[in-house]
Parts: structure tokens; C-alpha cells; sequence
């Protein structure tokens, strides 16, 4: 049921259906219709939400665990790839409601990043690489060295 769901999501997400406050009407419409039509399960817009919750949860606490030394994501086995068991320990230590996380597999990783990630491309000051060469070509003059020749 998470994959339908997260499809219709990424793309809504990516439309800027989301908001800081939930999702746009229309988003539960289309999560609720994909997932009865690939699962055929009657799911509701409190469902929804949960399972967002969950998600949201997830992606707290690994993407907290990613930002330090000695941890990365297994692509392969869709969970946390741990450089020691002493960079585990220690962490838990400090953070003792995630330990069930060693393990644990979380599929649809980048599903997951893309919606709840806060820093996503939105196309604000893209340029192309001609624009990016203008500003240089401007700045050049008649009078520019010419670049050393080889001897």
C-alpha cells in the first residue's frame, strides 16, 4: 500500500500540493483513488495522515543519523549501513528511542526524502550554462593577456 500512496504524494509534493500544514483536498482524493485501484483497499484521509506521520517519523530520526560520522543508507537492503558497532553504541546512548532503527528496513527511502526533506530544488535562480558564461564574456576585454605559449 506505501507505494501507491508515496507515488501519488512525490508527485503532488513536487506539483507543491504540500503545504507546512498537510496536503491540498485534492492530493487525499488521488492517494485514496491509486490505492484502491493498484491494492484495492478502501483507505480514508485519517489513514493517510497516520501513515504521513509514520513517514514523517522515519525520516526524522535516519535523516538525523545520516547528518553524523560513521552512518549511511544501503540502498540494497533499504536501512542503515553502520561503520561500527562502537559508532552504534555510543549514539544509542545518547538517543535511546531510536535503537530499533539498527535493523530495521524502511523501504521507499527516497520516496520518503523527497517529500519531508526541507531543502529541495524549486527552480528559483537557475540559470543555464550560456547565462552563466555571459557575466565572464562581459567582464573580458580588448586588452586581456593572451595565455602563455609553449616553447
Amino acid at each position: 500500500m506505501d507505494i501507491p500512496l508515496l507515488e501519488v504524494l512525490v508527485e503532488h509534493h513536487n506539483n507543491g500540493d504540500h503545504a507546512q500544514n498537510g496536503w491540498k483536498s485534492h492530493v487525499y482524493s488521488a492517494v485514496i483513488g491509486n490505492v484502491h485501484e493498484k491494492c484495492n483497499v478502501t483507505i480514508t484521509k485519517e489513514n493517510i495522515n497516520s501513515r504521513c506521520k509514520t513517514f514523517e517519523k522515519h525520516y526524522e530520526a535516519i535523516s538525523k543519523m545520516l547528518s553524523k560520522s560513521g552512518f549511511g543508507w544501503d540502498w540494497v537492503n533499504n536501512k542503515l549501513s553502520i561503520d561500527s558497532e562502537d559508532v552504534w553504541t555510543k549514539y544509542v546512548a545518547a538517543n535511546k528511542k531510536i535503537a530499533f532503527y539498527k535493523n530495521k528496513v524502511i523501504k521507499n527511502w527516497y520516496a520518503i526524502t523527497t517529500i519531508y526533506s526541507k531543502d529541495h530544488a524549486n527552480g528559483e535562480g537557475v540559470v543555464t550554462c550560456v547565462e552563466s558564461l555571459v557575466p565572464l564574456v562581459a567582464g573580458a576585454t580588448e586588452d586581456s593577456p593572451e595565455p602563455p605559449t609553449k616553447k
